[in-house]
């Protein structure tokens, strides 16, 4: 059974020789949080306090504007950064997608890229050899897909990147929003494959911005603001309070209907 307990969790980053406060800037807008000032040394709290209990079946959406520490918290869930303080625990096999480009390599193929980017996503050979007419297809790619990655536009990387990303099996989906450079057309065909790999997933934390994209892949939702959970629950309630608008009004009565009979997140105050 996948699940993730975090309990009073806190991640901070020193910031050692920082000698101006652009640099410190630079380095907030990167990870959330806020900067410390009761230390000699400066410190990012780029988490404060997170109690968060996850299960299985769990579709959680991450809001907040840039730099209120989304990534970091997706980095804490996934088990790449571990709690400066409290815990978090986490069990079942995580497949963290914060780069769509992320173990591409420019200089070989998009044949080639594909097998290190699914090995990369934790798929073995055989699984990826498998998958590889598939991905080919759905990239619509063609002749290109035997020339070097650096020959690419950014959106033919992405399709890539995409088709592969959407073939795997996760038990823990997390994913860091990178999709928007991609055509409308292609973007509406790829919809299809990550509601499809959303199902296959044991669990899901996804950030963006994009109330679509989180009204159909999501349940519920939480809003990051300096570092810390402002807000959790449904996700009609927290876009509404975050955005200042009901998201609901421009989709159907049943997708309404499915997003409000999900249970809610659960964690202590």
């Amino acid at each position: 059974m996948v699940s993730i307990d975090v309990q009073n969790a806190y991640v901070d980053f020193p910031i050692f020789d920082a000698k101006t406060r652009s640099l410190k800037k630079k380095v907030l807008g990167k990870v959330g949080g806020k900067i410390g000032t009761e230390s000699k040394v400066p410190i990012i709290e780029a988490l404060q306090d997170i109690t968060l209990s996850l299960r299985e079946g769990d579709r959680v959406g991450l809001v907040g504007h840039n730099g209120a520490g989304k990534s970091t918290l997706l980095r804490l869930l996934s088990g790449i950064y571990e709690p400066t303080r409290g815990l978090a625990r986490v069990e079942g096999k995580v497949a963290p997608v914060f780069d769509l480009g992320v173990g591409m390599d420019p200089e070989i193929s998009g044949y080639e890229n594909i097998m290190i980017r699914g090995l990369f996503l934790g798929m073995t050979r055989k699984q990826m050899e498998k998958r590889v007419d598939d991905i080919a297809e759905f990239t619509e790619l063609g002749d290109y897909l035997q020339m070097p990655l650096r020959t690419y536009s950014t959106g033919m990387r992405v399709r890539l990147a995409l088709g592969v990303v959407t073939t795997i099996d996760p038990e823990i989906l997390i994913l860091d929003e990178g999709i928007g450079a991609v055509d409308a057309a292609f973007l509406n065909k790829a919809r299809d494959r990550l509601v499809d790999l959303v199902n296959r997933s044991g669990m899901l934390v996804f950030a963006s911005h994009a109330d679509d994209l989180l009204l159909e892949l999501c349940t519920t939702a939480i809003w990051m603001d300096e570092g810390r959970m402002k807000m959790r629950g449904g996700l009609r309630e927290v876009l509404t309070a975050y955005k200042g608008r009901d998201p609901f009004e421009n989709i159907s009565a049943e997708a309404a209907q499915r997003i409000e009979a999900a249970p809610a997140v659960q964690g202590g105050e």
